[in-house]
């Protein structure tokens, strides 16, 4: 093995100097040592490049979107959609109408569940969960079954902390109608095999919802090649603002689900009787959203893309 001289870097390694530089929160002392903040998985936290896109937006563009022909509502519009343009490079989506803003992995997961799931799940068939999931990817699951008659199914997990892909295999049924499992467990660490676990139920013609919080600012993720058919995170585990994140579906799916909630962007044309609503993805943004958190997490993608 070749040595590395103590006066020269090895290759390759991380500058921690040059990364910490870019956290201000880290050029502190707590109890009288610098700063060393290991809590990343529950939230990161955020580069200067994320807090001066955020400051920039709100010190010079500050205005609503998609509805002013202003100049500042021009400028902020522009920003928001440069950064769902990054989400979709950052995941290789096929296009804009596959990623919806939302406010984090668990609202996505709702938005699923009660749209997908109220529109789809009757009495007697099965959701498939498993034993590492996150209350936030079982207990929208449990509403909708309880609004629907639906039950829930929970595949174990293996004494070495693995999904029981036999299990999981035998589950299903001609009543199984979902799945909705972790990429990567926030407790255990494990890395599931997802795509043996999308191909699974792709025989069974069940559709898979992915949640990637622990995934998507670790590993590259692509959803084409995952193949699931809604994938979710949040933006404040990726160096993002809190209260943001993203939900990706299949543009047919997201098309033939209703709308999630009702107000402002996702409506085409109101009147009494009856509203017909915007085309995808603001059709399920309903109201003013967080464009100061939307472009931080273009910010963030910037920053962060490559891992």
């Amino acid at each position: 093995m070749t040595s590395v001289p103590a006066t020269q870097k090895a290759p390759n390694l991380l500058d921690i100097d040059k990364i910490r530089n870019d956290f201000p929160i880290l050029h502190q002392e707590v109890n009288g040592k610098p700063l060393a903040f290991l809590d990343n998985a529950a939230s990161s936290q955020r580069p200067r490049q994320v807090i001066d896109a955020i400051s920039d937006y709100y010190l010079k563009d500050h205005a609503n979107i998609h509805r002013g022909i202003h100049t500042l509502s021009q400028r902020a519009t522009s920003s928001y959609e440069e950064a769902r343009a990054k989400i979709v490079s950052f995941i290789n989506a096929k296009n804009e109408k596959e990623v919806v803003f939302v406010r984090g992995a668990t609202e996505a997961i709702n938005l699923v569940a009660s749209s997908y799931g109220r529109a789809n799940f009757g009495e007697g068939d099965e959701i498939m969960l498993s034993d590492m999931e996150h209350h936030a990817n079982i207990v929208p699951w449990q509403l909708v079954a309880e609004q629907t008659g639906a039950k829930i199914r929970v595949v174990p997990v293996t004494d070495s902390g693995e999904l029981d892909l036999e299990a999981y295999r035998s589950f299903f049924n001609p009543k199984t109608k979902f799945v909705s499992l972790v990429h990567v467990s926030n407790a255990l660490g494990t890395v599931n095999p997802v795509r043996e676990i999308v191909d699974i139920a792709k025989e069974h013609g069940v559709p898979v919802l992915l949640d990637g919080c622990q995934a998507a600012p670790h590993i590259a993720v692509d959803v084409q090649e995952l193949d699931a058919d809604f994938y979710v995170f949040s933006g404040h585990k990726m160096l993002g603002p809190t209260g943001t994140g993203i939900l990706w579906g299949r543009e047919e799916l997201l098309e033939a689900m209703p709308p999630y909630q009702g107000g402002g962007d996702m409506i085409d044309l109101v009147q009494w009787e009856g509203t017909t609503y915007n085309d995808l993805p603001t059709k399920f943004e309903a109201g003013t959203p967080h464009i100061a958190g939307g472009i931080g997490l273009g910010a963030a993608v910037d920053r962060g893309d490559g891992r």
